[in-house]
């Protein structure tokens, strides 16, 4: 499932990233690789707050949708 849809304050596993290279290599850099473990804290707006190795990232939803996620 994207991880849009994934429930705040459960643990989810990230199973894939869609998308181009640069939006890969993006996300990469900021701790979203396959197989680490993410929370989702909250959704302001059209934005959300992910903590990823105890790191708290803010990304847009669009952005958000390109991640697959498992739990």
């Amino acid at each position: 499932m994207p991880l849009t849809m994934a429930p705040n304050g459960v643990q989810t596993r990230v199973k894939k990233i869609n998308g181009r290279d640069e939006t890969k290599r993006f996300l990469e850099n900021l701790g979203f690789t396959e197989g680490a473990i993410l929370t989702v804290i909250s959704e302001l707006g059209g934005n959300m707050i992910i903590n990823i190795k105890d790191t708290r990232i803010a990304i847009d939803k669009t952005m958000a949708n390109r991640i697959i996620v498992e739990q």
